[in-house]
């Protein structure tokens, strides 16, 4: 006789803690995200939506809100708690836009802004930018990676035209490399596309498009050192001056029509403008201890608050409960706003004063003495995800008395030597194309004796790393270099 055997049913009960994403808590993560302009131009969507906030002008008084109370304290706690995933109790925020590198950072609880299953980055898409398009071809064209950084910082210089005003002996001092390392990464960068770009004038920027030609001959380049003439329009001294007839000449001036004044200009459907800090960082007297006082930019940071009068106003005449509710909803999401932008500024502040600190030296002494620093490095000292460090430092501008910066620009491999210390590999290539730069002919370093000069200075490389560092930097070896400087001599 067959029994049925009844299916074993086992019920169990687990506990397990999940990070709820609301829309509140992704507006907040996309705050953080944004530049000062993109925050802006947010915080004018949110105005047009919520009649309950209010923009006000930018001023040293305290930011708080001017909410009711108890609707404020619940918002807070909830903030707090959506945000840090943790149960320790919320600590008092510092309202202030400023912080000092030399004191201690602002206190704040432990943010963490991330989701593994939520990502804006990995869901927007968009249309490349002038900037990428140029650091996508600075990638292929240089492998050293501290010129990657100098040609980033000179991506960084160029106008809306697409033209580098500054002079290139500027650029190098304020960066600190050799004038002579810069000059020739730009001489690389001038042939990238558009055509034309980075070109110092307008005449330079025709001359780069007519090179690449093969139409500047001399009578083109008398002309474009005589374009001012062309507004007179004076054909027989123009001819006269380019050595050319009227019909030449004619031919000349409809080839320059077709050039492009201004190579930025094919980006325009993307806004192309230069950098603008979100931060800046400001020596501090020695009255005041030193160092550097960090702070952001609020002449570009939106100031909103709550219109009191108004939300008593509203909510003291409703009367269906569609009404209440609508008010009630606009109160909670006008308080979370004005909580994410200020979690946002201490955020932002924790993480640039954190990266000033580890590099000091660069802002010091140069680009030589840029230290290896990485995004997990950053998130341990401020206590926040590696992708929240990365949210910060991608699109952020630091105004620096170096000139202007992304956030990411200081972040670059490390390599420890033996005796533990640890170096930045593009400095160490820095320091060996000096070295070889400065070696005197009649005396070729060989890479042993590079070797041995390294480790002099606390840098301890087997030769074979030498050696393809140097490969790396495109340096013939020390037979190829005696050879080329005994023909040069």
């Amino acid at each position: 006789m067959n029994q049925r055997v009844a299916p074993y049913l086992d019920l169990k009960q687990s506990l397990n803690q999940q990070l709820v994403m609301t829309p509140q808590l992704q507006q907040a993560i996309k705050l953080l995200q944004l530049n000062n302009l993109e925050v802006s131009e947010f915080v004018e969507e949110e105005l047009e939506k919520n009649p309950l906030l209010e923009k006000v002008d930018n001023s040293p008084e305290d930011t708080t809100s001017t909410n009711p109370k108890e609707a404020k304290d619940n918002i807070d706690q909830e903030f707090d708690d959506s945000w840090t995933g943790n149960e320790n109790a919320p600590q008092e925020q510092d309202h202030s836009n400023t912080m000092s590198v030399t004191g201690a950072s602002s206190s704040g609880s432990n943010t963490n802004f991330d989701d593994p299953d939520f990502n804006f980055e990995s869901r927007l898409e968009t249309e490349k930018s002038l900037r990428q398009h140029l650091i996508d071809q600075l990638t292929i064209a240089c492998s050293d990676a501290r010129d990657r950084m100098v040609g980033i910082y000179i991506i960084d210089q160029i106008d809306e035209s697409g033209y580098l005003r500054i002079p290139p002996n500027k650029l190098a001092e304020q960066i600190g490399c050799s004038p002579e390392r810069l000059e020739k990464l730009l001489l690389i960068m001038k042939g990238f596309d558009p055509t034309g770009i980075f070109a110092a004038n307008l005449e330079e920027c025709l001359a780069l498009q007519l090179e690449e030609k093969a139409t500047l001959d001399a009578p083109m380049k008398k002309l474009l050192d005589n374009l001012n003439l062309i507004t007179e329009y004076d054909p027989k001294k123009l001819a006269s001056i380019c050595g050319v007839n009227e019909a030449y000449l004619a031919d000349m001036m409809s080839e320059i029509r077709a050039l492009n004044p201004k190579p930025a200009g094919l980006f325009d459907h993307i806004i192309v403008q230069t950098a603008i800090p979100d931060i800046f960082m400001k020596r501090l007297p020695r009255n005041e201890g030193g160092g550097w006082r960090v702070e952001l930019n609020n002449e570009t940071l939106p100031r909103v608050l709550i219109n009191q009068e108004y939300y008593t106003t509203v909510a003291s005449t409703a009367a269906r409960k569609e009404d209440k509710e609508y008010i009630s909803n606009q109160l909670n999401s006008a308080n979370w706003l004005i909580r994410a932008l200020d979690q946002r500024a201490q955020t932002i502040l924790k993480t640039a004063t954190a990266i000033i600190e580890e590099q000091d030296a660069f802002f010091n002494y140069g680009i030589e003495f840029l230290r290896p620093l990485t995004l997990k490095d950053i998130a341990e000292t401020i206590e926040m995800h590696e992708s929240t460090v990365s949210r910060v430092t991608t699109g952020k501008y630091i105004g620096t008395p170096r000139g202007i910066f992304e956030l990411k620009f200081f972040f670059s491999t490390a390599l420890i030597s033996d005796n533990g210390m640890a170096h930045s590999s593009e400095s160490i290539k820095a320091r060996i194309k000096t070295l070889i730069d400065q070696e005197d002919p009649k005396k070729i370093l060989s890479d042993d004796k590079l070797v041995e000069i390294l480790k002099k200075e606390n840098i301890d490389l087997a030769r074979r790393t030498v050696a393809k560092y140097r490969e790396g930097l495109n340096i013939g070896s020390s037979v190829q270099r005696r050879k080329q400087k005994r023909n040069q001599a």
